[in-house]
């Protein structure tokens, strides 16, 4: 929990849409809720930032600290975060950076805020810059209102957000073969970019799949049992990209994505059964969905 201090700040924050005094007053504050990497609870944390471009940039300075926020350790363990900015609420990736990047973002952040540096000298640990990118103001909200186009939509980013960790693991091995041909030493392994966004991938499918198993099948198949061979045959593909998935979770149990070769075997075998799985889903499920509404009626 935050302490009395800080839930006073987020308590202000909320009422005045950002804008809070005392110490704090003028500066550039986001709240953060993260996951509670051991507890699954949400945390939410004020944060000083910097804003570069279309992104925001935090740093986990814990005043100087030895270690790193205890909110540094939850995205790392769920990168999905929750940001508030003012009257502005969304859900973004949290990725930490990394060499020269860090290097690069750290002096635009001690360029807007000094004390940062100070919090640097005074710890052996380098302390983490993490992007947290704004939404896309020009993307227009999908007018979702049927259950099928909520469907469509999560399979929607779920074969994007695979499709882009895939393209960026294969940039990746494409540069290591590129600067093994030219005699240069190897890229570094696969990096945060990639953990972070597989992981969250593998925690929304997981969530997407369960939500499927305990409510949305067995409510259907009360409306169509002669589907159960169907039901039969998604719960079963369920369990088999489940055991993919958490092959997946324990290469990203580290900061360093662990055997990146197996890493890009088990991601390839990942794509192919799911793409199969949701085209399979949609041929069957989506015309039982098309008139049921969303969001549902609430009672």
């Amino acid at each position: 929990m935050p302490s009395a201090f800080q839930q006073s700040v987020i308590d202000e924050f909320r009422a005045n849409a950002g804008k809070v005094g005392g110490p704090f007053a003028g500066s550039d504050l986001l709240l953060l809720t993260t996951t509670g990497a051991r507890t699954g609870r949400p945390h939410t944390t004020p944060l000083g930032h910097v804003r570069d471009g279309d992104r925001l940039l935090v740093v986990g300075s814990n005043l100087g600290a030895p270690h790193h926020p205890d909110w540094y350790h939850n995205l790392l363990a769920r990168p999905t975060v929750q940001v508030e900015l003012g009257e502005q609420q969304f859900q973004t990736l949290a990725v930490p950076a990394e060499g020269s990047t860090h290097d690069e973002l750290f002096a635009r952040v001690v360029a807007e805020a000094p004390g940062y540096a100070e919090y640097q000298a005074a710890t052996g640990r380098v302390l983490p810059v993490v992007v947290l990118h704004l939404p896309d103001p020009q993307a227009p909200a999908p007018a979702i209102t049927s259950l099928a186009g909520k469907l469509t939509e999560v399979h929607t980013w779920l074969r994007g957000q695979l499709a882009q960790v895939h393209a960026e693991t294969e940039a990746h091995f494409a540069a290591r073969a590129a600067q093994r041909g030219a005699g240069a030493p190897p890229p570094p392994g696969l990096g945060l970019q990639i953990r972070q966004r597989c992981l969250a991938f593998c925690q929304a499918l997981e969530f997407h799949h369960t939500s499927e198993d305990g409510h949305v099948f067995p409510v259907m198949e009360g409306y169509h049992p002669h589907l159960r061979p169907v039901f039969d045959r998604l719960r079963e593909e369920h369990r088999s990209i489940a055991a993919v998935q958490s092959a997946l979770a324990a290469l990203l149990a580290g900061v360093a994505i662990a055997d990146p070769h197996r890493f890009r075997t088990e991601l390839t075998q990942m794509t192919e059964q799911l793409t199969a799985h949701l085209d399979y889903e949609e041929a069957e499920i989506l015309p039982l969905l098309a008139d049921v509404p969303w969001p549902p009626a609430s009672r």
